[in-house]
């Protein structure tokens, strides 16, 4: 639970008689829908709708977590309208998981070397190879008032030579929908906003054969040279080597001995996640990467696995397409927040 210091103060405010705010500050944590004057004026014009998760009430402000993890900062003397509405519906397509489940499948496929949990957090490190082996990831309460578990979580990563990094999740029930706006509110800064993907494995796996497609359990060299990540370290290693069954793919390119395309499967139960997805610049669109993650996806169907997940950065609008054709949809949301830095100095606020 994220503690906030909004107060209980009832908001009586009607436009023509017909609308009504009838949410307070006790609804912190639920999902509302509010509409507010978007310029100052007469009633009845230039309104502004916003659905989202109330992330806190505090000095005369609201805080309306969307479902993409934008936070929108709404002065309560614009307010002309609001409600709590139920959670959002469950989506029509794709296997039914909780992000938690995810969120524990998604840590698993991609472990630190190094982590301590702090109450309901765990705290991840691994020599600062990718944001999300290197950052908290905040299932529940840290057993701390917010305040105090940021400044653990700060010297943790301190002691480690690292920026203290923690990744949220919005737009799913379960997600740690009013902790973005904290961060904010504290100075920490969005980094990055990706989303979590699920879809159906079997019709993946279905694609038709035809380019040769080689798998292993280690990334060789050659793997490696595609990767995008150059100078990949014995600690990057070590990260992409882990998971419950992890599969690397490639497809031979007969102009040299760097990959057409790769891949990277994880097996965990009866999920399948998918990474490090790349095809050489002058052959895109060409189809090798649906040709990989089928592969991919057969062998995952012979270890048990039925239903398939990825994380895709929001601003990656060929990932974006290419996965959508694939079947899959958007679960969640998820941001990495950063801790405070003063600019002249580059020390950590405190």
């Amino acid at each position: 639970m994220i503690r906030t210091g909004g107060v209980n103060r009832p908001v009586e405010i009607s436009a023509g008689g017909r609308l009504e705010v009838r949410i307070t500050a006790a609804d912190v944590g639920k999902r509302v829908s509010v509409r507010r004057l978007s310029e100052p004026g007469p009633p009845g014009e230039k309104f502004t709708d916003t659905v989202g998760v109330l992330a806190s009430w505090d000095d005369g402000v609201l805080m309306i977590t969307r479902r993409t993890g934008e936070t929108v900062r709404i002065p309560e003397s614009s307010l002309v309208a609001g409600k709590v509405v139920p959670a959002a519906p469950a989506r029509r397509r794709g296997p039914a998981t909780s992000f938690e489940e995810l969120a524990r499948v998604a840590s698993r496929a991609w472990r630190p070397l190094e982590s301590e949990r702090l109450g309901e957090w765990e705290l991840r490190a691994a020599g600062g190879f990718t944001r999300r082996a290197n950052s908290v990831l905040p299932l529940g309460d840290p057993g701390l008032p917010l305040d105090a578990a940021l400044e653990a979580v700060r010297r943790w990563y301190g002691a480690r030579g690292l920026p203290a990094y923690i990744q949220t999740a919005t737009g799913a029930a379960g997600t740690s929908e009013p902790l973005p706006a904290e961060l904010e509110r504290r100075g920490w800064v969005c980094e990055v906003t990706a989303e979590l993907w699920t879809g159906a494995l079997a019709p993946l796996a279905d694609r038709a054969e035809g380019t040769e497609v080689a798998l292993s359990r280690e990334a060789d060299e050659a793997w490696l040279a595609r990767y995008r990540r150059r100078g990949v370290s014995e600690v990057a290693l070590k990260v992409l080597g882990s998971g419950p069954s992890v599969w690397f793919a490639s497809v031979p390119d007969e102009s040299g001995s760097v990959p057409a395309a790769i891949g990277r499967l994880v097996v965990d139960g009866r999920w399948a996640g998918f990474a490090a997805v790349e095809v050489a610049p002058e052959r895109r669109r060409r189809g090798l990467a649906g040709t990989v993650m089928a592969a991919l996806a057969r062998q995952a169907l012979s270890e048990g696995a039925s239903a398939a997940w990825l994380q895709v950065e929001t601003d990656n609008e060929s990932a974006r397409e290419l996965y959508t054709g694939l079947g899959f949809t958007a679960h969640h949301a998820y941001q990495h927040y950063r801790e405070p830095v003063v600019p002249a100095t580059g020390r950590t606020e405190r």
